[in-house]
């Protein structure tokens, strides 16, 4: 998953803890809903200032829209990773990694 998802993720998960709509929260901040939508779905990249005015909008620290470790705190979401970047690799990379998984998982 790229950092503009899980950046959305969070934005989304922020917002709904704090039982605030989209429309609300893009008003809030003075941004267009569909706007806002589109971060959320990671779909766009928010300038400095917008996320200022998401974390104000939504009473919460900037930092805490990066804040992924429970991404990969999830086993089910963090053998999709794997598998992923698996699946889009060489011969020589899947041995590298097997190599590496090896030495670290045998005891």
């Amino acid at each position: 998953m790229r950092y503009a998802e899980l950046f959305g993720k969070r934005v989304r998960a922020i917002r709904r803890a704090a039982k605030i709509t989209q429309e609300d929260a893009a008003e809030k901040a003075q941004l267009n809903s569909n706007y806002l939508g589109e971060i959320e779905r990671g779909e766009k990249r928010p300038s400095f200032e917008a996320i200022l005015a998401l974390a104000g909008a939504l009473n919460c620290s900037p930092a805490a829209f990066f804040q992924f470790d429970n991404e990969e705190g999830n086993e089910k979401i963090l053998r999709k990773k794997i598998e992923a970047l698996v699946s889009e690799s060489s011969l020589q990379q899947l041995q590298h990694a097997y190599r590496i998984l090896k030495a670290l998982l045998e005891p």
